[in-house]
This record gives C-alpha cells, structure tokens and sequence, in this order.
C-alpha cells in the first residue's frame, strides 16, 4: 500500500518531523557527497564509498602536512622521493638507502603501498598516503598519475611527488613478464608519455629505474629477452638524449644474469635469489644499496652542472 499525502504529513506531524527537519540532513548528505566526489575528481579517481574513509584522511593531512613537507625543498635537490613497493622496501632497509642518503645531506622520503603510505626522511611514518589509484605503480599505473593535474598542493599523487625535488619511479618485477612484442612495444609508448610531462617539469629531476628481472622459475629466455630490451632502451640515448632532467637507474642490469651462455640469461642471478621467489634477495639489495645511492646523487650533481 503506497501513503497518501494525508498518510506521509500524519507521519510526520506524529514524529515532529517538518520539511525542515527532512531538508537540512538531506543538504548536509547531498553536500558530503559532492565534496566526496570533488575530491576524488580532483585526485583522479573514480568515486567510490569503498576506501572512501581512508582515501579522505590522506587527503586531508597531507594537504595538512604540505608546508611542512616543502619546507624540505631548498632548492639544492636535496628533497628526493622514492615511488615504490616491495622490491624498493627492500632495497631502502636492506640496503641501508636512507642512513646513506642522510649521511650525505639528502632528505630521502618514500613512498610504498597506500596503506603504508608516505615515509619522512627519519624513516617514520607520516600517517597518510599520496592517494596512488588502485595502488597501480606498473608502467600502466605510472602513466596515470603522470596524466593528473599538477596542483599546488598534493590533491593527487602527482601534485605530492611534486613537492619534492627529485623524484624516483619504479615498477616491480612482475612487469618483466613482458608477453610479445607489442606489448613491449606499449610499455615504450606508456613511458614516452611519461617522458613528455617530465619535459614540462624542467626544474624537478626525475630518475627511471628498470624493472627487476624475473626468478626462472617465473619466465622464459623469450620473455626475459623483452624485458632485457626494455631495460636497455630506457637507459639509451633513444629515450633520455635531449631531455637533462630525466635519468634512468639501470636496476634490472645490476640484478640480471649477464652471461649469454647462461640458461639463466636476463632472468635474476643466482646469487640473488632465494628460491622461487622473484623478489632480490638480502645480498642483491646489500650489494646495489650504495650503488642507487651514488647514481642518485651523481645525477643531481650533472643536473646541477647543467
């Protein structure tokens, strides 16, 4: 039975409810729910009450936190952040990256999963993420955020790697897995997007690294051949001449089996790997640990002798 409107002002005299007292929470939600959606927009996000209440919280103290953050920004390029997951986790602990850096005057921040979020240069936790969408850092994701508006403040994940001076990306091992030539061929396409907003952001210095290569136990001579070529055309003249602020980390090659002859050619080294596990293990991020440091710091220091 449907109420009539004697029934529906009967009901509502009975409870003191009054147009009033309908419409005021109703512009309150309709209000929340704008704002929510705004605010996902503008973060380049599609919205969603899933992960809303997470997604807010970010936003809100790292809009917060924002002078804070840039206050670290001298503009010597002594701010650097670091986009990762697992793999970088490893390699910053591991490989004592961040005890480095700050023994050599840099602030090093990073950047792991959403739900770890944003580290300062101490290693602590500052309570809020850079809102990555869908957490995607694969070379996919990573054009993404290069596609969101640069704003003053970190209403993106762009806008907040911005706020630092020097700016890391990386995409974990699983984008070895490189299937076909087109694929490959994409994955080019995917970073030369990258690489023409990098060239709109002149005074900010970004650093490519190569993805790590596969366990064997995870692929094929013909995949890790792809990956392999993937790697070498990010470092080549091909995708870095003629744009000074963009360098690449060649982490796959410090990581791969270099030897032709080898059955495990272009696929992580032995001594590297702990069983099947794709993830370099404890020695490899010991041994490359300095190594990312110094080519960090070595191309701050070509870019600034620009």
């Amino acid at each position: 039975m449907f109420y009539n409107a004697i029934s529906i002002g009967r009901i509502m005299k009975k409870y003191k409810f009054t147009k009033w007292g309908i419409a005021i929470p109703s512009v309150l939600l309709i209000s929340v729910v704008v704002v929510l959606a705004i605010m996902h927009i503008t973060a380049g996000r599609s919205p969603s009450i899933r992960g809303s209440k997470t997604f807010i919280l970010s936003f809100i103290r790292s809009t917060l936190d924002s002078r804070s953050v840039k206050s670290h920004r001298k503009g010597d390029y002594t701010s650097i952040i670091f986009l990762h997951q697992s793999t970088g986790r490893n390699l910053i602990e591991q490989g004592r990256v961040r005890e480095q850096f700050q023994k050599a005057g840099y602030d090093f921040w990073d950047h792991d999963y959403n739900f770890i979020g944003l580290r300062d240069p101490n290693g602590l936790s500052k309570g809020y993420s850079y809102n990555v969408p869908g957490d995607n850092t694969n070379p996919d994701g990573l054009a993404n955020i290069f596609k969101q508006p640069a704003y003053p403040s970190p209403f993106n994940t762009f806008s907040g790697l911005l706020q630092h001076e020097v700016i890391i990306i990386k995409s974990c091992f699983p984008n070895s897995n490189i299937q076909s030539g087109e694929q490959l061929a994409q994955n080019k396409a995917l970073y030369l997007g990258m690489r023409a907003v990098m060239d709109q952001h002149s005074d900010k210095i970004f650093i490519v690294m190569t993805t790590p290569p596969l366990n064997p136990a995870e692929t094929n001579s013909e995949t890790a051949a792809r990956a392999r070529a993937m790697a070498d055309w990010l470092k080549s003249d091909e995708f870095l001449l003629g744009h000074p602020n963009i360098y690449a980390f060649d982490f796959y090659s410090y990581l791969a089996d270099d030897q032709p002859g080898s059955p495990e050619f272009n696929m992580l080294r032995k001594e590297y790997q702990d069983e099947a596990d794709s993830h370099p293990n404890r020695l490899a991020n010991e041994t490359i640990g300095p190594e990312f440091v110094q080519f960090v710091i070595q191309s701050i220091d070509s870019f600034k002798a620009r």
